[in-house]
Formats: structure tokens, sequence, C-alpha cells
């Protein structure tokens, strides 16, 4: 592994294990809240085990990336400049596979772009965020009211962020590990997502698309990732027993083979 920057942009890094299976190399974007180091606990080693030349960027503001003090300055168009940055810097256009604001970030840079596949894991639908919000405010208000703490800044109780990530057990000093690891979101990127900066998809270039949520995710239900798939003309694939972190769950591993089996039909047997 290397933690290297691409510019200003921590940007994770693992090659692959041998021979690369494929010469399309794999972005991975992270969600509100973290970082790089999220796919780095399990997926970056999976998948470069596998062959993949694999990467994982640290939006602005987050993580060791620049202007960590200025991070409510940053827009979604300053994380998919992001995304255009590193991609300029890599062999040839990855696969982008992003969860939660993450997959957000890449439905916007598709309307700029195109890429040979994408992934989105519980991300946030082309319709913004209000519908999770308001069905947070009515069926988890407490989590919502930690949530925005966390966007103030102010540090949640750990026990908010086992309810937002995990449905599965998490032992407690792995947990507090990841607590210490997350941090605020940019006030200004929460609003692009909600109201002000949303998806066009008729302005969207159409790779293939793989649309995943998790059957106990809080954050991003169910019925508003098929809606994103629905809107994509696609059919959502929706992971039992699992919640909003599907990469940190207990079971991440059938996550990343379902998505190991999906990109190799896109990246490999052509």
């Amino acid at each position: 592994m290397s933690a290297r920057p691409f510019g200003e942009l921590e940007v994770i890094a693992r090659p692959p294990a041998g021979k690369a299976v494929s010469p399309v190399p794999l972005l991975f974007i992270h969600g509100a809240y973290t970082g790089a180091w999220c796919w780095d606990e399990h997926f970056l080693p999976y998948f470069a085990a596998a062959g993949f030349d694999c990467y994982a960027l640290s939006l602005s503001g987050h993580g060791a990336s620049r202007r960590r003090g200025g991070l409510d300055s940053f827009s979604i168009d300053d994380y998919v400049r992001d995304v255009t940055e590193v991609i300029a810097a890599l062999p040839r256009a990855p696969a982008l596979i992003g969860h939660s604001m993450g997959g957000m970030v890449i439905q916007k840079y598709l309307e700029e772009a195109d890429v040979p596949a994408v992934a989105l894991l519980c991300s946030v639908p082309p319709q913004g965020l209000m519908g999770s919000a308001l069905g947070l405010m009515f069926n988890k208000p407490h989590l919502l009211g930690n949530l925005n703490q966390m966007l103030a800044g102010s540090q949640p109780d750990p026990e908010s962020l086992r309810e937002a990530l995990f449905h599965q057990p998490v032992d407690d000093d792995a947990l507090m590990r990841y607590y210490h690891l997350c941090q605020p979101e940019s006030h200004r990127a929460v609003w692009d997502m909600t109201l002000f900066n949303l998806p066009q998809p008729s302005r969207m270039h159409r790779p293939p698309m793989l649309i995943v949520g998790a059957e106990h995710d809080h954050l991003i239900p169910p019925a508003q990732v098929a809606m994103t798939a629905a809107l994509y003309g696609l059919e959502a694939k929706i992971l039992p027993g699992l919640g909003h972190g599907v990469m940190l769950e207990r079971d991440w591993e059938s996550v990343a083979e379902m998505l190991l089996d999906w990109l190799t039909v896109q990246l490999v047997e052509v």
C-alpha cells in the first residue's frame, strides 16, 4: 500500500497482486464524514488481491487532503473536480465505486465525462437527501440530531455511529477507531445534495452501472435505492442483513464478492 498525494489530495493506492486482470483501474469515492481510509479497511486489499489496480481518494477537506480547515467552503462541484484531478493522473479512465455521498459525486461527474463502469453503493439518490432527512425525522429523530451535531463539528455519541453505519455486530475497539477517524462534513456540500446541485440525468453519460443498497440502511433506505435504479432504467441489488456502512460491516466480503463478479464481467470478460 502507498498513500501518496495527487497534487494536494490524499490517494491511497494498492497495486494489483501479480499481473493485472484488467488495464482499467478502480477508483473508490467515500461518503460524508469519512475519508479514503474506509475503503482501505477491507476493499482495497481485497480488490488488489483479485488483480485490480486500486485507488481511494480523500475528497478536499477530508483525511489528509487539502484545506481540512476550510471544509465548509467545499461544494459537490469541488468534489467532482477532485475526482477529475485524480483521474487525469491515472494511466486511463477508471471504474468508479462510490458510497453514499460518493455516489452523488459520481453522478455529478457523469454529467461531464464517461468512464468504463460505475457502482453506486447506498448512494444519495438523484432526487437528493430530502427524503432521507424526512424519513429520519419521523423514524429516528435522535439519529438525525446526532448527524446534525457531527455536521456542526461536535462529537456525537459513539452509539450513534454504530446505529448509522452498522446492522451487524461491531466490536467496541473497531467502533471507537472508526469514531475517531470520522469527521465533520461540509455544510455547503450537504445543502448541494439536499436541494441546490442535484444530478441532471438527461446530461449524464450512461456507462454500465450497478446500483446497490442495504436492507437495514437507515440513512439511504432500500426504497430510495430502488428509486435511483428506476431512474436509470435498472433494478437495484438490495443486500440482506447489512446496514449503511457496507464496506465496514462484518460480512463486508459478501459485498466485495458481488461487486467483484460484476466488475469482472464489465472490465475483464470483454
